[in-house]
């Protein structure tokens, strides 16, 4: 049984809320996630072998040793009464089907982006447009740069004008923690609209 504040009020039950983080192999999900959890993360990493490497484009990304196969789970709590629970996909197709599962309930989602292989993160957009389900997309400046204005990105990947795309770092905690809050303003304002 929880216990009550000294002053004999129940407190307050917080909101929970779910956030995806979606993108290709090897975009940043386990790292951010990682980056802007306040407790231990949950990975599911396992050691990427020469079978899962012909199925598996390392382009651009030769250094990446471990891959997601199920999930990264992190937890973000923000003053006594909301609690964040954000969900990292696995990215290669071999997976998708823990999908569905994984989004049943998320308020939106995060697609990540990586500018050195920018078609990896057109099917999660276009999962999440046939879900209908609120997403931005946050393009991962590895390294701290980036080659690509905003508005090349956004034209390269034909996003719908409402679709909120930001630019980060995932290694960042307030740059990860900027994407989050630019997540929940979206569908904040997405809502209002519908008022």
């Amino acid at each position: 049984m929880a216990s009550e504040p000294a002053d004999g009020r129940a407190r307050p039950v917080p909101t929970a809320i779910k956030i995806l983080i979606a993108g290709g192999f090897g975009v940043g999900k386990t790292t951010l996630v990682g980056a802007v959890s306040e407790i231990l993360p949950l990975h599911t990493e396992e050691v990427l072998t020469s079978e899962s490497m012909v199925s598996d484009d390392l382009s651009g990304v030769e250094g990446k040793t471990t891959t997601t196969v199920t999930m990264d789970f992190g937890r973000i709590t923000f003053g006594d009464n909301v609690v964040l629970y954000l969900f990292g996909t696995p990215g290669q197709d071999r997976f998708w089907f823990l999908w569905d599962e994984l989004a049943l309930g998320a308020l939106g989602a995060v697609v990540l982006a990586d500018t050195r292989r920018l078609a990896d993160c057109f099917p999660s957009i276009d999962y999440f447009e046939r879900r209908e389900t609120p997403f931005i997309v946050a393009v991962n400046c590895f390294y701290g740069e980036q080659p690509f204005e905003a508005d090349a990105v956004r034209n390269a990947l034909a996003l719908d004008p409402n679709v909120p795309l930001v630019m980060c770092d995932v290694r960042d905690r307030k740059s990860g923690r900027e994407v989050l809050i630019a997540l929940i303003e979206h569908v904040r304002s997405l809502r209002l609209a519908r008022l």
